[in-house]
């Protein structure tokens, strides 16, 4: 059974920066693995994914804001996250799935963590 687990979510003014880390029990490196989030009331939304051959995708209301890393020694997945704005606060997931490529649709992913929040007050 593959666990995931993310940390770092917390409050920050806008303009602020945020480290999300979600560590796995599995080998990032094989898998495709992804950020989502989901705001109240609002459904969930791709934001950033990287796949075992490094491939990257990033959702256009984040890609010139947020970047998306791994460290494969570590099986950890993280999402830098900067210039935050009121609009990227959300309960933020990790997830993940072998054999696939980067890709920013849920329906992708079979491994889900519980989730994290990010709060960007104004």
């Amino acid at each position: 059974q593959v666990q995931l687990v993310e940390s770092g979510g917390g409050s920050v003014q806008a303009g602020g920066s945020l480290k999300l880390s979600c560590v796995g029990s599995l080998y990032t490196s094989t898998y495709c693995m992804a950020w989502f989030r989901q705001a109240p009331g609002k459904e969930r939304e791709g934001v950033a994914s990287i796949d075992s051959d490094g491939d990257i995708r990033l959702s256009d209301s984040v890609k010139d804001r947020f970047t998306i890393s791994q460290d494969s020694a570590k099986n950890t997945l993280y999402l830098q996250m900067s210039s935050l704005k009121p609009e990227d606060t959300a309960v933020y997931y990790c997830a993940a799935n072998r054999h696939c490529v980067a890709d920013l649709r849920s329906f992708v992913y079979m491994y889900w963590g519980q989730g994290t929040q990010v709060t960007v007050s104004s």
